[in-house]
């Protein structure tokens, strides 16, 4: 890598700067169990909690149950304000025992520090994750972030561990240039990974939109100057305080888009349940227009509506499947169609993964996708685009399919069948849209559950060196060309 200590900016990068403006955003925030316990919040808020709750939580303070050792306990105003009308939101939001009841997990299934080749980036595929922000606005209490939020230690494969890191701009931009440069030498792929060239970056964390203006304007500006194009920005922010869409950030991306035209900004939002942009009146109904279409919150409508007037910027929605919040199919149709008709796309549902603490958010695969598929019967295909998803080490595993009867020409698929599809690869991505078969679960809630019942792994899910055909791809194969 060549030398990050210097970062020098361009003059367009300069005025780009120059032009932000601040914005002042006042998110009243309450942080930490302790304001409630000791009853240091407004009086409404008191009643999100009962004293019943804050005791059983009291009691886990500093025990291996502790549970803001796990996630510290963060709201903002405006969801409580949701929330005191939604039972789903207050699960969402509120601590509870249960989050440590069952610490049974992996600390990384994902195994994404293998493919973290400077601090605060994560590069598996032509996109590149980097952690700018280490909290959110408010804490979802599901979080799979939270080794990054409560700063835990993480094992890291040069057999170091430490919390991890943010990224900084100036080693990046290195690390980007000099990736670039060698996939350019090289015909079009890395000498040493196969992959292609990195001109996607994902800004996540925590949720960059807890920076200010100008933070976020000096990502956007260097990593256009790095050469990246396309620029996505993972947010939960119009769910937790919408007014953060104002006229300042407005300004600052029209900026952007003057100084940089041609990259696109995509805003990856992450509303959970339509109650976070619904209305509900006091009793918990939804409230409709004359003509019985559900209506938003206007500061939610006004924040959507503003981004997408921005042609060069587009808006996409991704969720996991959460127990005891949207895991029923009703709820997610009303999503998905809601949100489509606002102009937002709906991109990946996901499943929980299989780490520390999270037993009680988990829903089983199967159940997920019963759960998905249910729900998009009677929107329309356009509506219905969202597919099921696991994040795995291997890449993106799609949940394409439960198939309940046995299928007669697969003798050892006795229960049933899931159908697995590898979506997006690693490095040179050799087994991307390959399948795998697995013989059915209905208690799996990640996918090495289905290790020793897997009886095609054409997708390579669980192969070490072996070729699919050594690890039960010849039964598939003899059945398919029968």
């Amino acid at each position: 890598m060549p030398a990050t200590s210097d970062y020098t900016s361009t003059e367009r990068e300069q005025a780009f700067l120059r032009s932000i403006e601040k914005g002042k955003y006042d998110r009243r925030i309450v942080s930490g169990l302790s304001r409630f316990i000791r009853r240091k919040v407004p009086e409404d808020m008191r009643l999100l909690y009962s004293d019943r709750e804050l005791s059983a939580l009291t009691n886990l303070k500093n025990g291996l149950r502790d549970i803001e050792a796990r996630m510290p306990v963060k709201i903002t105003r405006h969801y409580f304000e949701m929330a005191r009308n939604s039972e789903p939101l207050r699960t969402l939001i509120k601590a509870s025992p249960k989050e440590t009841m069952d610490l049974a997990g992996a600390p990384d299934p994902g195994r994404q520090m293998d493919y973290s080749p400077v601090e605060g980036l994560i590069h598996k595929y032509e996109l590149g994750l980097i952690y700018v922000a280490s909290t959110c606005s408010a804490h979802c209490r599901f979080c799979y972030r939270e080794e990054l939020i409560a700063r835990k230690t993480v094992d890291r494969p040069d057999g170091s561990a430490a919390p991890k890191g943010l990224a900084n701009i100036p080693e990046l931009v290195a690390y980007i240039r000099e990736h670039n440069r060698l996939v350019a030498g090289n015909g079009g792929t890395h000498p040493e990974t196969g992959r292609v060239a990195l001109r996607e970056i994902l800004m996540s964390g925590g949720d960059p939109m807890v920076l200010n203006n100008r933070k976020i304007g000096a990502w956007l500006a260097a990593l256009a100057e790095a050469g990246i194009d396309s620029i996505r920005i993972g947010t939960k922010e119009l769910a937790f305080h919408p007014d953060r869409i104002d006229h300042a950030f407005l300004a600052m991306l029209d900026s952007f888009h003057g100084a940089y035209p041609r990259v696109q900004l995509r805003m990856v939002l992450h509303f959970n349940h339509p109650d976070e942009f619904l209305l509900r009146d006091a009793g918990g109904e939804p409230c409709e227009s004359g003509a019985g279409v559900p209506l938003w919150r206007d500061n939610t409508r006004r924040a959507v509506e503003a981004l997408r007037r921005r042609h060069w910027v587009s808006l996409s929605n991704q969720t996991p499947i959460i127990r005891g919040i949207n895991d029923d199919a009703d709820t997610l149709r009303l999503l998905q169609r809601e949100l489509k008709r606002a102009g937002v796309e709906n991109h990946y549902f996901f499943c929980g993964r299989d780490i520390i603490g999270h037993k009680a958010f988990n829903v089983p695969i199967e159940a997920a996708w019963r759960i998905l598929n249910d729900s998009q019967k009677g929107l329309s295909g356009i509506d219905a685009q969202a597919r099921l998803v696991l994040s795995h080490f291997k890449g993106k595993i799609e949940v394409v399919a439960v198939i309940d009867e046995t299928p007669k020409a697969i003798p050892d698929a006795g229960g049933g069948l899931v159908v697995f599809k590898l979506l997006r690869s690693p490095a040179d991505a050799a087994n991307r849209s390959k399948i795998s078969l697995a013989r059915r679960h209905g208690k799996a809630v990640w996918i090495d559950a289905y290790e020793n019942r897997m009886i095609y792994d054409g997708a390579g899910i669980f192969t070490r060196n072996e070729t699919p055909a050594e690890s039960g791809g010849h039964l598939l194969d003899s059945v398919i060309n029968a």
